[in-house]
């Protein structure tokens, strides 16, 4: 492990102090630390490979991309899973379903820890070559967690690319009809959306009420819950705030809507994050960003159980994303 300078808990994100108050400011302001909690969840970055390129991704993540979890490391990481006593796996990319040995991934979390959650943008688990990983997951009883910006095909498409809206409802009908999100099954399915620009969420609980009316009454699918969440100032998201102009306007809109109650759900507090190198971050977003978990480099190896309760959690202005309104849990 190498040490990482956490410059008093704040890392600089480029954005001047004249604009607005630095996250770590805002916490302290509010008489608030950034503390872990337990740990119960380890999330799974297995790479940035993906059939996409979407608009607001955090991590870039797209086609030309050659960051992959290998299977040795997925073993280290499946082993970690089990000593350290998680509840739950998550398992996010890029688009996971492209990796090389997902399915012993998956096979091998199932079996050490309660619970196995996998993440989809619905058009790379359809693909011919991938379509067995759906009835694996149904086998398995593996959640299934995927994104669908909106109910109009005009946002989705303008978000994800061209036929993306399409391809979704298809894939979300034949999940259906695997069971998932069906009452009385245990097959999970649910829904994550994100705005398409540099906007907040509308309220989660509106929102799912009309997701489900609507994806009822156009295409009979039906899911478990919806989560809004905002888009975080990282990656090809942030390239573009930048280059139009709304990169401040945004960010002061975050703090904006800094909600102090929301820190204590923030998750960070209760997962840890490791990326398809195993080594160890304390969210997907600050996996994005480069810092390591509790500013020091860890891999997965050197661990033998979660992060301590108490550590201090490294803070940003991204971090403002997971703050504004609701927050993001």
């Amino acid at each position: 492990m190498n040490g990482y300078d956490c410059a008093g808990d704040e890392l600089n994100n480029g954005v001047s102090p004249n604009v607005r108050a630095g996250f770590g400011q805002s916490l302290v302001r509010h008489g608030l630390r950034l503390e872990r909690d337990p740990t119960h969840t380890l999330q799974i970055n297995t790479g940035l490979l993906c059939n996409q390129a979407c608009k607001h991704c955090h991590l870039e993540a797209g086609p030309a991309r050659t960051e992959i979890m290998g299977r040795a490391t997925m073993d280290q990481v499946a082993d970690y899973a089990a000593r350290g006593g998680f509840q739950t796996a998550d398992v996010t990319g890029g688009a996971p379903e492209m990796v090389p040995g997902i399915d012993h991934l998956l096979t091998r979390l199932v079996g050490a820890v309660p619970r196995v959650m996998f993440r989809s943008n619905l058009t790379a688990i359809r693909d011919t070559a991938r379509e067995h990983l759906g009835q694996l997951c149904r086998e398995l009883k593996v959640v299934l967690v995927a994104s669908l910006p909106a109910t109009h095909a005009s946002q989705t498409d303008a978000q994800r690319g061209g036929g993306v809206m399409d391809t979704s409802v298809g894939t979300l009908q034949w999940l259906n009809s695997l069971g998932y999100g069906q009452a009385g099954t245990g097959l999970e399915l649910h829904l994550v959306s994100n705005p398409a620009g540099a906007f907040l969420p509308p309220g989660q609980d509106r929102a799912e009420e009309r997701y489900r009316r609507d994806l009822q009454r156009k295409w009979g699918i039906v899911f478990n819950q919806l989560y809004t969440f905002a888009n975080v100032p990282l990656g090809r998201f942030k390239t573009w705030l930048d280059s139009s102009g709304n990169y401040d306007p945004y960010m002061d809109r975050l703090a904006k809507a800094f909600n102090p109650a929301a820190v204590a759900g923030v998750m960070c507090r209760t997962m840890v994050s490791v990326d398809w190198n195993g080594e160890l971050h304390d969210c997907d977003f600050h996996l994005a960003k480069g810092i390591p978990l509790s500013g020091v480099r860890w891999h997965v190896t050197e661990l033998q159980g979660p992060p301590a309760t108490g550590k201090s959690i490294p803070v940003a202005d991204h971090c403002y994303a997971c703050t504004a309104g609701a927050g993001f849990t």
